[in-house]
């Protein structure tokens, strides 16, 4: 067996299973393949180009206005990154959406990212949501589920089935896609209790919503395709050694270990920081119709096909090839 690849990661835009009503409506997570001399250069490279005093590089030095070249320069074909970043997006409203439509299937369970069955489902309400509820209720339905599918949340917020389930149904008449989706949501209420309780009774050893391990099983899988790989990771308190265990269990070998570093002292996990950074923010600036063509080019070639990404004009300039429902 190949000695494993060692990749370097790191994310931008984690807020746990919080997705609805946070500080970014995007989370972003990098994946780096190269050495720490490679690194270290790069790092060097950019202190020189877009000059910070910190000791440690982050996204935020490279994306002020005033060191425009120096992020063309990162991100270009002349940069130092480019074949050796992979970055998963995840619209974290998107995220919600296929987490409720997933609800609608019979044998539904606690799972990694969004069960394929559901995904065209997932993209009708989305895309129709907003539309026919209004703005305010959208958001309260998004707010209710993601607060119901969350085992533990840590904020003292709660809610329960039947105050969601009485937003689900008065919003049943809404008409269309997203009132039919309702409707077929409103007879799956008792299965949506008894997996509200399999939560309460006995939690998934992994957050129900949290979108950093399944970006994590992707890296793996991207860069394992020939044979395992080592993960060393900017510090989380999601990523538990019972976590890492299951992780490495799902992935059947592709994943021979992951350390977490601090960042500060791995300049791999810097330059992940950075790439997972810059990404974020010129995926939520095409995100809000306000996007930068230049940058968002640029970025396209580090963008995972398999981005959980629901609205389709940014989707089509931020993500290369067909989408790939995991």
């Amino acid at each position: 067996m190949p000695d494993p690849l060692d990749i370097a990661c790191d994310e931008s835009g984690a807020e746990g299973e919080k997705l609805v009503g946070g500080n970014s409506d995007v989370f972003a997570h990098a994946s780096v393949l190269m050495d720490a001399g490679a690194a270290a250069a790069c790092v060097g490279e950019l202190r020189l180009r877009a000059p910070t005093p910190a000791t440690e590089y982050r996204a935020g030095h490279v994306l002020r206005d005033k060191h425009r070249a120096a992020l063309l320069w990162l991100l270009g074909p002349e940069g130092p990154v480019l074949g050796n970043v992979r970055v998963f997006l995840t619209d974290k409203i998107f995220y919600v959406a296929g987490k409720v439509a997933g609800l609608l299937q019979e044998d539904h369970a606690p799972r990694l990212g969004l069960d394929p069955r559901a995904w065209a489902t997932a993209a009708a309400l989305y895309r129709e949501g907003r539309r026919a509820f209004g703005a305010e209720r959208w958001t309260a339905l998004l707010d209710s589920f993601n607060y119901l599918l969350r085992a533990k949340n840590g904020q003292g917020v709660t809610t329960s089935v039947e105050e969601t389930f009485d937003l689900v149904d008065a919003l049943r008449g809404a008409g269309g896609p997203a009132g039919e989706i309702m409707e077929e949501l409103w007879r799956a209420r008792p299965r949506v209790a008894a997996f509200r309780e399999r939560l309460l009774d006995d939690p998934y050893v992994f957050p129900a919503l949290d979108p950093l391990i399944p970006a994590i099983v992707r890296a793996v899988m991207f860069w394992g395709a020939g044979g395992p790989v080592t993960v060393v990771h900017d510090r989380q308190t999601t990523l538990t050694d019972e976590r890492i265990a299951q992780m490495r269990e799902i992935l059947g070998g592709r994943m021979a270990g992951l350390w977490l570093v601090d960042s500060e002292l791995d300049e791999r996990v810097q330059v992940a920081d950075v790439m997972a950074g810059v990404a974020r923010r010129i995926a939520l600036d095409e995100l809000a119709g306000r996007g930068d063509p230049a940058l968002t080019a640029l970025i396209r070639p580090y963008v995972d096909p398999a981005s959980l990404w629901g609205d389709e004009r940014s989707r089509d300039l931020l993500i290369p090839g067909e989408v790939i429902s995991r």
